[in-house]
Order: structure tokens, then C-alpha cells, then sequence
């Protein structure tokens, strides 16, 4: 039976698609799942680097045809297998986009669970990893333009026929008005992940700081995730099963949170 590919895409960089591929990554290796993420950010790939770990071969070695996909599986925290890319412009020119689909073909038949970590903006290069997917994680953050990009890749996925299965809304706090950007979203809202400066910042936090925010919703995404791609559940309506109001604690956010005059904010959602 090949696994299940899931492409994590977003219009904006540094909205957390990374961060979102390795803590779900690591949370379903924890569940007894084999998961590969792969580094399809072709022009600013990070995924080496925030797990530090170095390929024999890298993804754009692969992608220019100087490798097999074997020499690039890289080991990584928490039993994680990983195809980090290069972040030299000689190697995002010399790589390939569309050798993308043999390399997932690959994975897709050894691993229960392959994870595409994307770059941002609607390039072609973008484009392939979500008609490669069996389903699209979007991620945003509450940031205006992080969520109209987002809302401009689910246009794109849906041009291409790619599957949007939800979102995750990315550094999310008590004054996030969390009901105002899902009203902009023609998909579910599947998790928003708090704003957690006391977290570790060594990736992925599921393992480093297991007990932090953060890390418990990145767990609950999982769980809800690993529900809709194997044991065909729908995404759970009951927005308790998304939000703790715990990991808004007086005190606890961050100080430069958003300014947001909405009054309600994310608990005027949730309770």
C-alpha cells in the first residue's frame, strides 16, 4: 500500500511551513508512522539547517540528475528521514521541478507518510508539489498578506485540481481574531498553533519541548490529520478540540503580539 502525501504550502514565507512539516513529521514518527519530509524549497531551503543535519546528496542534486534518491535519505531527530535541499543560486538553477514527481513516486512507496515542505509564492516550483499531493496543509500567520497569499495558493491548488484540506493558522494569540480569517477561507480550519516565545527554539519542539504550547498543538494537528488521511474522519466541528484556553494565560504571550482592534479576538471564537 503506498503512503499518504501531503504537500504544507502557504503564500507568504516564514508563516512556519517548515516548522509545521517537522513537528507534524516527528508527532506521527512518535505514533509508530514512517514519515520522509522532503525540502521542495528550491530557492531558500532551510530544512537541513534547522534540524542541523547535511545530506550526502542533496534534493537539487537529485533534481539536476547527479543522484539517486537513496543518497539523500538523511537521518534526523526523533527517527525523522529527511531530504534537505541547497540553498546556492548554482544549485537552485541547475535544479530540475518537475523530477520532483519520480523522487515522490519513490518515497510515496517506502514511507507510510511523505511531508513536502514548499516554498513560498505561486511559482512552478510551487505549483508541482501540490498537484503531486494527496492532500494541501495551508499555514498562515494572522498577518494580512500571509493570508490573502494563502487564500491565492488555494486558487492555485484548486486550478491544478490539488486537494486543500485546511488550514493552520501560525503564531496565533489572545487578541488574534481568529473568526475574521477564517471567514476568508473556503476550507476548514484544522489548528492554530500559539505564539510560544518560551519554547525551545531546536527543532522539532514536539521533542525538545514536548510539554510547551506549541508543541500540544502541533500534536493535536497530527492526531486530527493522521483521523482524516487514514481512518476516514471529517474534520471535528468542536473548535475544543483545536484551542486550550491555557496556551493564552495572562502573562504568557508574547509582548510584541499583533495589534488587533476587534475586540473578541480568538476567544470570542472559541468560547
Amino acid at each position: 500500500m503506498s503512503g499518504y502525501v501531503c504537500t504544507v504550502a502557504g503564500g507568504k514565507g516564514g508563516v512556519g511551513k517548515t516548522t509545521t512539516a517537522v513537528n507534524v513529521g516527528s508527532s506521527l514518527q512518535e505514533m509508530g508512522y514512517d514519515v520522509a519530509v522532503v525540502d521542495a524549497d528550491l530557492g531558500m531551503a532551510n530544512l537541513g539547517a534547522m534540524l542541523s543535519v547535511e545530506p550526502e546528496r542533496s534534493l537539487h542534486e537529485i533534481l539536476a540528475g547527479d543522484g539517486a534518491v537513496s543518497e539523500a535519505l538523511t537521518d534526523a531527530p526523533g527517527g525523522l528521514t529527511v531530504i534537505p535541499g541547497e540553498q546556492s543560486l548554482e544549485a537552485f538553477a541547475d535544479a530540475d521541478p518537475a523530477k520532483l514527481r519520480k523522487v515522490i513516486k519513490t518515497l510515496r512507496n517506502a514511507y507510510d507518510v511523505v511531508l513536502i515542505d514548499t516554498g513560498a509564492g505561486l511559482s512552478h516550483e510551487v505549483a508541482v508539489p501540490l498537484g503531486l499531493a494527496d492532500g494541501i496543509v495551508l499555514v498562515t500567520t494572522p498577518d494580512n498578506v500571509a493570508v490573502g497569499d494563502t487564500v491565492k495558493t488555494a486558487e492555485l491548488a484548486d486550478r491544478i485540481d490539488g486537494k486543500v484540506i485546511g488550514a493552520i493558522i501560525n503564531r496565533v494569540t489572545r487578541h488574534t481574531d481568529v473568526a475574521a480569517i477564517t471567514e476568508q477561507f473556503d476550507f476548514p480550519l484544522l489548528a492554530v498553533i500559539p505564539d510560544d516565545p518560551q519554547a525551545t527554539t531546536e527543532e522539532p519542539l514536539t521533542l525538545n519541548a514536548p510539554d510547551s504550547p506549541a508543541a500540544d498543538a502541533f500534536q493535536r494537528l497530527t492526531t486530527a490529520l493522521e483521523g482524516l488521511w487514514f481512518h476516514d474522519q471529517t474534520v471535528q466541528e468542536d473548535v475544543d478540540t483545536i484551542v486550550d484556553d491555557d496556551w493564552f494565560a495572562d502573562g504568557e504571550e508574547s509582548a510584541d503580539a499583533e495589534d488587533d482592534d476587534s475586540g473578541g479576538g480568538v476567544f470570542g471564537l472559541f468560547n
